[in-house]
């Protein structure tokens, strides 16, 4: 089998560059080599290509790589059996989770972003070494390496060799790293009469509660290994960067990269019941986590052989996001970092955004998984009128399922039976894994309840655009609750600023997009009054008791145009419901039975 060896220097940190070197035996003549075009786990053609200069290759000569497509070159005059130095530049300046960054505060990259791929060579073993120079650590002196990765360290004049346990070169595209000034702190879980560690890295300044945070997680983490009896790792490795906005998070094979707020990290003055913003990060740690078992270890079927380069299409995105937007919530409770007047405010919120989302009446959770690669990473002002996220909506789902196999079974089986059934077939495959598909989600499902009901369930929410039973399901489930129509003033949604009401998004068939405003234009004036939140709310207000238009002035691109809007019955509406009381049952106590 052949081998490959990659080192990387950091040596430009400050331009933002990576020169990385890749040596290999070529096994034919004129080999080609490339790079991924995505990310599993973020669906979208984020191109990484277009990041990478200066191509060359050199056996006794150098020649520059011939470009063959957006995201391969060949290496024209080699010969097979011949030793291949390749080497290039990428540029690292992407503040998420999904690509690498460099600075001279921070080396952190996914090796989707930086390690050309040999064809006819993915499966080859392949060497990794990270040189950081001195200079990085003359300025961060503290840094730390945090990877999913076993290394040795080495010290060589004027830099630091990190070397990476030697992994098939296609797995490591799965283990991204970190190298900065970073806090940590470790924690075990118990597993079956063992201890399976876990770390925790936390770069950026942050003032967070680092105590709290490693009880929380570390109760979280346990709660998954209870119930599904065994892990898919050896260890476990969070990667967390605290930011001032960003937010996001990616799963790996036994790791995950993290980026928050550092408002989200709990304060030391963190109250027993967590805020609403630690909250969002324990949800984030806690949907990352899952991952693990529900997408790297069970996975659609057209992942489990994609080599990143195409697209890779499956309606089933609604199961592995949805399913696990459901869990990450639902495992806050069952851990116990969360009371259920929390939990009520999280699954209020999955509602309700739903319910102002028009998209749902026009396309399916299996379309929007699908259109993931078009639509989801790629929202405009109309999206929500035309889409529903597989995030959301699956969510949703996943609670009506796991309702509907409760009833259905006497409460024997739950949606968590149907999880634990599939990450036991995964057990049994030679590599650990499981491609689902429809058919054997269908078979799965109809083990525990009648294939009629599912079907049923199947034709209308998940294939069907069918309303979701979101009130009946809660007056079943003894959930009190009150209900509103949402607040969306002509059917528009607006931003003040010092030009007057911009308009962010309007649903379609609504009042104001049959007066022809759009979104984007600027409101500056409603019935000859400077337009403002406050008169657009008293001019709804008269047109509930007159029938006459509002005048509306507003910039539409930058011409000056006169709209007249005319109130009318709208033909739905955007109902909003506020939770204000949770049941005791079987339904949120617990299923480890």
């Amino acid at each position: 089998m052949n081998h490959l060896t990659y080192h990387l220097d950091f040596s430009r940190f400050n331009e933002h560059l990576v020169n990385v070197k890749l040596d290999f035996i070529a096994k034919t003549n004129s080999p080609t080599v490339w790079l991924p075009s995505w990310i599993a786990g973020s669906y979208l053609i984020r191109e990484f290509s277009k990041n990478i200069t200066n191509v060359k290759y050199s056996t006794d000569i150098t020649h520059r790589a011939d470009k063959l497509s957006k995201n391969t070159w060949q290496l024209s005059h080699v010969h097979a059996g011949e030793t291949v130095s390749i080497q290039y530049e990428v540029y690292c300046y992407d503040l998420s989770v999904r690509t690498a960054f460099v600075d001279h505060l921070r080396l952190f990259g996914n090796f989707t972003s930086l390690l050309l791929m040999v064809t006819q060579c993915e499966q080859a073993m392949c060497q990794i070494t990270l040189s950081v120079p001195n200079a990085f650590f003359d300025r961060n002196p503290n840094a730390i390496l945090a990877c999913g990765l076993p290394h040795d360290t080495h010290h060589d004049g004027d830099a630091t060799l990190y070397q990476l346990r030697p992994i098939q070169a296609f797995e490591s595209y799965d283990y991204p790293f970190e190298i900065a000034s970073q806090d940590e702190f470790c924690f075990d879980v118990s597993c079956n009469h063992k201890t399976i560690a876990h770390r925790f890295f936390v770069s950026g300044i942050h003032f967070g509660d680092l105590d709290r945070l490693k009880t929380d997680v570390r109760k979280i983490c346990q709660s998954y290994v209870t119930w599904l009896e065994d892990v898919p790792f050896g260890d476990y490795t969070f990667m967390l960067l605290a930011t001032d906005n960003e937010y996001g998070g990616l799963e790996h094979i036994n790791s995950t990269a993290l980026v928050s707020p550092r408002s989200d990290l709990p304060s030391i003055h963190e109250p027993k019941q967590p805020t609403a913003d630690y909250q969002r990060l324990l949800g984030l740690c806690s949907h990352e986590y899952f991952h693990a078992w529900w997408v790297k270890t069970v996975r659609p079927d057209v992942m489990m052989t994609s080599s990143l380069q195409a697209e890779a299409y499956t309606p089933l995105l609604w199961v592995f996001e949805g399913f696990t937007s459901y869990v990450d919530d639902f495992m806050l409770l069952q851990s116990g970092v969360i009371n259920k007047d929390d939990y009520a405010k999280l699954l209020t919120a999955q509602i309700n955004r739903y319910q102002a989302t028009n998209g749902r009446h026009h396309q399916s959770v299996a379309e929007s998984s699908f259109d993931a690669w078009i639509k989801l990473y790629r929202p405009d002002e109309n999206s929500s009128n035309h889409s529903i996220s597989y995030y959301n909506k699956g969510a949703l789902v996943a609670w009506l399922l796991d309702v509907t196999l409760m009833t259905h079974s006497a409460g024997r089986y739950r949606l968590f039976d149907v999880i634990k059934a599939f990450y036991n077939k995964a057990k049994t495959t030679p590599n650990g894994r499981f491609g689902m598909t429809d058919e054997n989600l269908s078979e799965t499902i109809s083990y525990f309840i009648a294939p009629s009901v599912w079907q049923e369930f199947y034709q209308k929410y998940i294939i069907g655009t069918d309303e979701l039973p979101i009130n009946e399901t809660l007056t079943m489930l003894g959930v009190t609750y009150t209900k509103k129509n949402l607040d969306k003033p002509w059917g528009m949604q607006t931003n003040s600023t010092p030009a007057g009401l911009k308009i962010t998004h309007i649903d379609t068939n609504s009042d104001a997009s049959r007066a022809g405003l759009s979104a984007m234009d600027t409101i500056i004036a409603i019935d000859g009054i400077r337009a403002t939140s406050s008169v657009l709310n008293a001019a709804i207000q008269r047109q509930k008791h007159q029938s006459t238009p509002i005048c509306v002035w507003a910039f539409h691109q930058d011409r000056l145009c006169h709209f007249n809007v005319q109130a009318r019955e709208l033909d739905h509406q955007n109902e909003q419901i506020t939770i204000t009381a949770m049941p005791n049952g079987a339904w949120l106590d617990g299923f480890w039975a």
